[in-house]
């Protein structure tokens, strides 16, 4: 787990998009910053931490030893947490690493049963949280089953695209070409074809900023 060396100011905590509990356990935990790149959970791994985003942002995401692929399951910015899914014993289910600088709370087991004692209804936001993720984990293996890879890009960029006042759709994330494979569980080169083909048939365009545009509704099969 790399750390930057020089610790984070703590009005982070206070500066943070933090519903009011989960603020309160931020102030309970130790602040760290990571540097890009920086993995904080290893798949596989075990432990009891969660961390809390104050700033920057963190992708999870699963290996496949086979063809050395990897699969994002998420991306989580401030106000977000990680880790709660290894409460229970188990091996961390997936890893989380910073996609960009980022700073934490850092939260052990023991701190989080005293904030749960003190703030008993905390326990039914973590439950939903858990529950959230393992239906999104559902879906994702559905989708992964049912779709081929334009089926499967086809639904990430019309999930994530919001509606524009001219009528158009786009990302507010500038994704790349392997994000999006990471994503999609594919290579890079099979979303550079895609999408190329569908810059030409006029579906979908770059913006100056390097953000995705959806022109016009996506054809359902490709």
């Amino acid at each position: 787990m790399a750390r930057d060396t020089k610790p984070p100011p703590q009005d982070y905590v206070e500066t943070a998009p933090l519903s009011d509990e989960v603020r309160e356990l931020a102030r309970r935990g130790e602040l760290v910053r990571y540097a890009k790149g920086a993995v904080l959970i290893q798949e596989g791994s075990h432990g009891d931490t969660i961390f809390i985003v104050l700033a920057g942002r963190l992708r999870a995401y699963g290996s496949h030893l086979a063809n050395e692929r990897e699969i994002t399951h998420g991306t989580y910015g401030p106000g977000e947490y990680v880790g709660e899914m290894s409460l229970d014993g188990g091996p961390r289910s997936a890893s989380v690493a910073a996609l960009e600088p980022t700073i934490c709370s850092m939260v052990t087991r023991r701190t989080l049963e005293t904030h749960l004692a003190e703030h008993p209804g905390f326990a039914f936001e973590l439950l939903a949280k858990v529950i959230r993720r393992a239906r999104a984990a559902t879906l994702s293996a559905k989708s992964m089953a049912l779709n081929d890879v334009y089926g499967r890009l086809k639904m990430l960029l019309e999930a994530s695209a919001e509606p524009q006042p001219d009528g158009t759709r786009r990302l507010n994330e500038r994704l790349t070409h392997l994000e999006l494979a990471n994503r999609v569980g594919c290579s890079r080169e099979m979303i550079t074809r895609q999408l190329n083909d569908l810059q030409q048939g006029g579906y979908v365009a770059i913006e100056s900023r390097g953000l995705l545009q959806l022109l016009k509704p996506l054809p359902p099969r490709w």
